[in-house]
């Protein structure tokens, strides 16, 4: 592998707005995220990307506040499971334990600004370096075969693919990812559960579960209104 080659790869580069992408081709972006959510079978096929994101979320926060890392399991029914090891109570495993739930918002949110701002190259290479933690972190056979897709995805775009491709990539990623944060917590919300992270979170501090669940809205509203600005701006 030729080191000028991997430099290049993750130099910035020119926004997606002057790379002479067509509107029609952003629109289409948009447009497969949207599909990827809303329509059944799509979402029961990838909405997995939710839950990788949201269960390395738990792990990123949890190494940054000293815990260890120890295991990622995915299961088929899109459920997952991570596992830090560290004290059972305090600060750290109160934002451990957080952190779940906004981390697809706010990773979709990176990855629109990203794709249309010209931070493609960097972005995918820290993915693919994300992803291949999570993949030596694996315990069953199914998170072994997810986490090895998406690092193929993310080490082909950072590779192989042209900047306008990555940027429309990463668009459509974003937008998937910014709505299934949406679904995702609609759905602890309908069917509350006292294994889920709100629960989990009210037995930790004694703050409601329902308080917990706002602080989620929040982000996820915070960063749908950036990504929504970006979008705009980018379109009109």
């Amino acid at each position: 592998m030729d080191l000028t080659a991997v430099l290049e790869r993750l130099r910035p580069g020119a926004p997606l707005a002057e790379l002479g992408v067509p509107d029609a081709a952003v629109w289409a972006a948009l447009a497969a995220g949207l599909l990827i959510v809303g329509v059944r079978p799509l979402w029961r096929l990838l909405r997995v990307a939710v839950t990788v994101v949201h269960e390395l979320g738990h792990a990123l926060v949890g190494v940054l506040v000293g815990r260890s890392f120890t295991g990622l399991v995915l299961r088929p029914d899109m459920s997952g499971h991570t596992v830090t090891v560290g004290r059972s109570r305090g600060p750290g495993r109160v934002a451990t334990t957080w952190a779940g739930y906004p981390a697809p918002a706010l990773v979709g949110l990176v990855l629109v600004l990203a794709g249309t701002g010209g931070w493609t190259g960097p972005t995918t290479f820290v993915l693919a370096l994300l992803l291949l933690l999570g993949l030596l972190r694996s315990r069953s056979v199914y998170t072994v075969l997810v986490m090895v897709a998406a690092l193929a995805a993310a080490g082909w775009l950072w590779w192989a693919a042209d900047e306008r491709v990555r940027g429309l990539a990463l668009l459509t990623a974003g937008v998937v990812l910014l709505l299934g944060a949406w679904r995702h917590l609609g759905a602890v919300l309908r069917a509350p559960d006292r294994g889920s992270d709100p629960a989990v979170l009210a037995r930790l501090t004694r703050v409601p579960a329902a308080l917990w669940a706002l602080t989620f809205a929040v982000v996820l509203a915070a960063s749908s209104w950036v990504a929504a600005g970006r979008l705009w701006e980018l379109l009109r």
